[in-house]
């Protein structure tokens, strides 16, 4: 029995990052010798098991076969008869297929560690193509390590390319896609991500809701940057920069989908875009069966984000039924991340990425005032049900234009 740290673990040692999963493979073992061990079986599909101490992952050595569609299309045979190699084989990137012993020994059989030094994500072999999520996993790591340079292989993006026209992404699960595309988002270069799975033809696939965006103009006077697909991107980034949580970052991706549906003869002006664009948002939330809060917030954002730009201007009455809309009263993180959204939204343009956005503080202060309406007084007045809602829709209003008054 030799156990060997293999995949991330090796990787970011390698490249200086601080290791925080480690995986383990065993070789030349069998299941009843790990049990024997007092190790825990937990894998499913295939040999798993957790180590009776530290609780630390240690996979038997294995090999798969493609056996059906879609990422769960495998079948796996695990031996003590596996080599190192053979396990090593079937991983998708060549700086995820080294392993090290406890000395640090490494074994790298296919040039992990040269193209590491190269800032090189290319597969491992041929099967590469049999596992439609690597198209997502390559996209991710792209995402991930964007930073130090890294980009993907051209023979490697040729692969992913046949995958994104095979129709093998239509058979992932909306559970696995999720999963790799929140990790994506929550990458320090999300954009990316996008960017990647565009040049493979897999975002046309995945969210042609996105794809379409692409090549569709705005108004230069509001978007230098013109490209409202380029637009999204910068938008995404500015959300990264300013350590957005993984909900702002969904509403950002998804917040001018309405744009992809503008005719062609009514360019660069998007009229409603805002509500033409929630059947869209709705889609994709439920393809990829986002978890609520995301899905929420993205259908508020695509549907109010230019009353947050425009908050200045807004009646109180508007402002009033903006509030009402999110909830302010009961909800006010959900309304703190649609501001939010709305300045990345704002500094995700060129050139204007440190412009101020006095719209937050002045949205901020409008909730603070309809939240201080006092409804005692209301109840020692006698309202009750229905009149006493009007009663303090009416205070919160006339609290409103007296915030405006003064802010003017």
């Amino acid at each position: 029995m030799r156990i060997y740290k293999v995949g991330g673990a090796v990787r970011d040692r390698l490249l200086g990052i601080a290791v925080t999963d480690i995986d383990r493979v065993v070789v030349g073992a069998t299941t009843e010798e790990m049990l024997a061990k007092g190790f825990r079986p937990v894998g499913a599909d295939f040999p798993v098991f957790l180590h009776p101490k530290t609780g630390e992952e240690y996979a038997l050595a294995r090999t798969e076969r493609k056996s059906g569609r879609g990422y769960g299309g495998f079948t796996f045979h695990a031996s003590p008869d596996v080599t190192l190699e053979e396990d090593l084989i079937r991983r998708d990137l060549t700086i995820n297929a080294m392993a090290e012993d406890d000395e640090q020994n490494l074994t790298d059989p296919y040039h992990g560690q040269r193209d590491l030094e190269a800032r090189i994500l290319r597969h491992v072999s041929p099967a590469f193509a049999e596992d439609p999520l690597r198209v997502l996993r390559v996209a991710r790591f792209a995402a991930r390590y964007a930073e130090l340079g890294f980009t993907v292989a051209t023979e490697t993006l040729e692969l992913m390319r046949q995958l994104s026209e095979s129709g093998e992404l239509q058979a992932l699960t909306a559970e696995r896609s999720w999963k790799e595309i929140s990790r994506a988002l929550m990458e320090n270069q999300p954009q990316v991500f996008i960017e990647v799975l565009r040049a493979c033809g897999a975002l046309k696939v995945l969210m042609p809701e996105v794809d379409a965006l692409f090549g569709v103009p705005q108004p230069a006077i509001h978007h230098p940057e013109i490209d409202t697909g380029a637009h999204t991107l910068s938008v995404l980034q500015q959300a990264a920069h300013h350590k957005q949580p993984l909900t702002v970052r969904w509403a950002c991706l998804l917040h001018d989908l309405g744009k992809g549906l503008t005719p062609k003869e009514q360019w660069p002006r998007h009229i409603a875009h805002e509500s033409k664009g929630l059947k869209l948002i709705k889609a994709v939330n439920e393809r990829f069966k986002a978890p609520r809060d995301c899905q929420e917030l993205a259908l508020l954002v695509g549907e109010y984000h230019t009353h947050g730009h425009r908050a200045l201007e807004l009646k109180a009455s508007t402002l009033l039924e903006l509030l009402q809309s999110f909830d302010v009263y009961r909800r006010p993180q959900r309304f703190e991340e649609f501001i939010a959204a709305c300045e990345m939204d704002a500094r995700g343009r060129k050139g204007l990425e440190e412009r101020s956005y006095p719209q937050a503080d002045y949205l901020r202060g409008a909730a603070a005032t309809a939240r201080s309406v006092a409804v005692q007084p209301l109840l020692e007045q006698g309202f009750k049900g229905p009149e006493l809602g009007e009663a303090i829709k009416r205070e919160r209003l006339k609290a409103l234009k007296a915030y405006k008054e003064a802010s003017s």
